[in-house]
């Protein structure tokens, strides 16, 4: 019988854990903290994933959960040097989230004031991964002035968090929801 996996390890229990590479550190250690909001955007990600959407979201969602697994990957290192044999995010993989952007824009209306997330549980949901995404990505550009970072991975996340605000507009389009306009003063 092959060894057995457990999920609990018993090393956290002081309030450190591992980086890749087997460094420890803080549980709130930036690295962490970047890495592991990658992790809650992913996880909502799937709930996204898991709703009545379109085939082609879906799709999509699935490519975007691999990357930011990839993307958690790297921030996880523990040297630069360890990340090269990981899959990386690359040029080719922000250009598929900006044609998605430009695909789904064609079909939507001019936006001309901010709108208020809701309308329909899927849309509250893309809009949650959107400001976790930002949120991802502040805690990502702080990681990047303490340590090496690719470039691309804060691109990729810039772009992501576009890319699920114009999602939500689309997804409430195609259930007919109604987008809800800010008004200043209301």
């Amino acid at each position: 019988m092959g060894h057995e996996f457990k999920i609990y390890t018993k090393g956290g229990d002081k309030g450190q854990t591992s980086l890749l590479g087997g460094t420890r550190v803080s549980k709130y250690d930036i690295r962490i903290e970047a890495y592991g909001t990658l992790d809650e955007l992913n996880s909502f990600i799937g709930i996204v994933r898991d709703m009545n959407i379109g085939k082609d979201h879906k799709e999509a969602l699935l490519k975007i959960q691999y990357k930011i697994f990839e993307a958690e990957s790297h921030l996880a290192a523990d040297k630069p040097e360890q990340t090269e044999k990981l899959p990386r995010i690359t040029e080719d993989d922000i250009v598929f989230l900006e044609k998605e952007i430009d695909r789904m824009n064609e079909s939507l209306p001019e936006l001309r004031s901010f709108i208020l997330p809701g309308g329909h549980v899927v849309v509250s949901y893309c809009h949650v991964c959107r400001t976790i995404c930002r949120r991802a990505e502040r805690l990502t550009i702080k990681l990047s002035e303490l340590y090496q970072v690719d470039e691309r991975i804060l691109k990729y996340l810039n772009r992501l968090s576009d890319y699920f605000f114009v999602l939500a507009r689309m997804i409430g389009k195609e259930l007919g929801t109604t987008e809800v306009l800010w008004k200043p003063n209301k």
